[in-house]
């Protein structure tokens, strides 16, 4: 039994030295089932010729044999169907069966692997890719934005695949129980664009690899332009450090371009929720454009809408929120709510700020022409 033991240990030994991957691991399964079917075959066969039993008994000692549980409600009687057991079943079938069983654990083992090291195939669709990673803090910001994600109702469930090369040794725990899988590869190269599935992803995020280096927009575009040719711009959301590459990139009709701001990945997620949201909300992060501005209008119980409106028609901006007497903000209050404020929060645009008079004059003169027109 020792010699059998080390003979079937070494032959394992050797086994997993040639079938280093899943492919080879798979076909020496095949091949061993193959030939452990052939031995139940004939062994079967020689149960019906040699004892005399009916095809359905050999095929039943057959496989109580192998599979060593040895019922002894059917046996081999005759010598020759002894040695013949002994030889085929003893001898042949159940060493195969103990390669078969390692194989197996073999392969469910390298799927494992391959699985932990992002190099599975998920043949995915209808799924959010996003290629490349930040330089710092990589899984607290696919963190926070994974949440992000799934706290949308139309991505609750959606898969989520990460490319890039920062997670070798497997995804954090943390990012896996959001519903997270990892490709560990380059889209700069067509065979991981291919593995990534981004041909039948539905959205394609293409981070800056350095926020603080307008370097890294050219690796950007080259991965956009390997997007463009495939025809998926405009399902593409792609981060620019230089706002003077954005031409470069909008010829190649991405749908979206941002600026890489680390510490709010929600604007990622605005632009595939809620396009055109994240304008808007990048703007006010750069301090361009449109940006939000505190008030100090004090508010006895008027109208929120009647607020808004004198506001918008002057043509000052848009009030987004009020901070009541406590301090505390409210942000889109309901039209008919009475408010009671010491400031507003208007969204005004950079070039035009008004000035706290402005916003004083515009709420009197509305509240004094609708005054008027009671009486």
């Amino acid at each position: 039994m020792n010699s059998v033991t080390r003979f079937i240990r070494h032959h394992q030994r050797i086994r997993h030295a040639v079938y280093q991957t899943e492919a080879n691991i798979l076909r020496a399964m095949l091949r061993t089932s193959s030939i452990l079917m052939l031995f139940v075959g004939i062994h079967t066969l020689a149960m019906v010729w040699l004892e005399h039993m009916s095809l359905w008994q050999a095929f039943w000692l057959t496989l109580t044999t192998l599979a060593t549980v040895g019922y002894g409600d059917v046996a081999a009687r005759t010598p020759m169907g002894q040695l013949t057991t002994i030889v085929l079943m003893y001898g042949c079938g159940i060493t195969l069966m103990t390669f078969l069983i390692s194989d197996y654990v073999d392969f469910r083992i390298a799927r494992r692997e391959r699985i932990r090291t992002g190099h599975w195939d998920w043949n995915m669709a209808e799924h959010i890719l996003i290629i490349n990673a930040p330089k710092y803090n990589h899984e607290a910001y696919f963190l926070r934005m994974v949440n992000q994600i799934r706290e949308s109702g139309e991505y609750t469930d959606m898969p989520i695949m990460l490319l890039n090369q920062d997670f070798a040794d497997g995804l954090p725990d943390s990012l896996r129980r959001l519903g997270v899988v990892h490709v560990t590869g380059l889209a700069s190269r067509p065979d991981d664009l291919v593995q990534a599935g981004a041909e039948r992803a539905r959205h394609i995020v293409v981070l800056s690899r350095d926020e603080y280096s307008s370097d890294s927009d050219s690796y950007t575009f080259d991965v956009c332009y390997r997007l463009y040719e495939h025809h998926l711009g405009p399902r593409v959301i792609a981060e620019v450090v230089d706002d003077a590459n954005r031409p470069r990139l909008r010829d190649l009709h991405i749908k979206t371009l941002l600026r890489p701001i680390r510490s709010y990945p929600e604007i990622i997620v605005r632009a595939m929720v809620a396009p055109g949201v994240e304008l808007i909300i990048e703007d006010m992060f750069t301090h361009a454009n449109d940006h939000a501005v505190r008030y100090p209008v004090w508010l006895e119980g008027e109208r929120w809408a009647d607020v808004v409106n004198a506001i918008v028609q002057s043509n000052l901006g848009t009030p987004l929120a009020f901070v009541s007497k406590d301090g505390e903000v409210f942000t889109h209050p309901d039209g008919d709510e009475r408010i009671h404020a010491q400031s507003i929060i208007v969204l005004v645009h950079t070039e035009k700020t008004p000035s706290v008079r402005d916003i004083q004059r515009a709420i009197e003169v509305h509240f004094n022409i609708k005054l008027a027109t009671l009486e």
